[in-house]
């Protein structure tokens, strides 16, 4: 099933730190980092037919050997999705699924460190089909600019299928964006099944009220 397993791949991740980025940490105290809540405006949801269980935190440690010293960080990611239930005839799920994340961007003597930051959208949705077996056979379809948190955010759509409940297969659009706010990366990821072409439109309009930071 398409769930909050599907994006929790991508908070899981956010702190692999590759080894150019390790000189500038040193010391034996752990570095903590937490992002800012971020969520869809709540009518937006509604009126689009998805309801949220609210705002979960995902942490992340790494611990690293750096000139004979191991200092750790510690990285906070929080994640809100929202799903619909949608009747396609054959069967009754919750096959509409939008996630949003935000993961801090880790600054660190001048580096951001998380490699989020350096992902495209093909790489962003290829990480999440990479750690999720019920999404498949991602191809790109076609991207456009929406406005994200008062900045340009290019949203890319791509086909996929996805295997939901009782191992049912479905042919769904995937659509993801990235932004960067104060300090924190957020990540939107819809997914919907491709018969259902206005969906597309309440995917691009929960992207364009993405809220950050929120009072999740």
């Amino acid at each position: 099933m398409v769930s909050k397993r599907v994006f929790a791949a991508l908070a899981l991740t956010a702190l692999v730190l590759t080894s150019g980025c390790l000189g500038v940490l040193t010391g034996e105290e752990s570095l903590r980092f937490e992002s800012e809540p971020a969520t869809t405006d709540a009518t937006v949801a509604s009126n689009a037919g998805y309801e949220t269980n609210g705002t979960q935190t995902f942490e992340v440690n790494r611990t690293f050997n750096v000139a004979g010293q191991e200092p750790r960080v510690v990285a906070s990611n929080h994640i809100t999705t929202y799903e619909k239930k949608i009747d396609l005839g054959f069967f009754e799920a919750k096959l509409g699924v939008f996630s949003v994340i935000s993961t801090p961007a880790v600054d660190v003597a001048g580096e951001t460190l998380n490699p989020i930051g350096d992902y495209s959208n093909d790489q962003l949705v290829g990480l999440v089909e990479s750690q999720y077996r019920g999404l498949t056979d991602v191809e790109r379809v076609s991207s456009r600019n929406v406005q994200v948190l008062g900045e340009p955010a290019n949203v890319t759509k791509y086909s996929a299928k996805a295997t939901f409940a009782n191992d049912r297969q479905v042919d769904v659009y995937v659509h993801v964006t990235k932004v960067r706010h104060d300090e924190d990366f957020i990540v939107a990821i819809g997914v919907y099944p491709q018969q259902l072409g206005g969906e597309e439109d309440n995917v691009l309009e929960m992207m364009r009220s993405i809220e950050h930071p929120s009072e999740a």
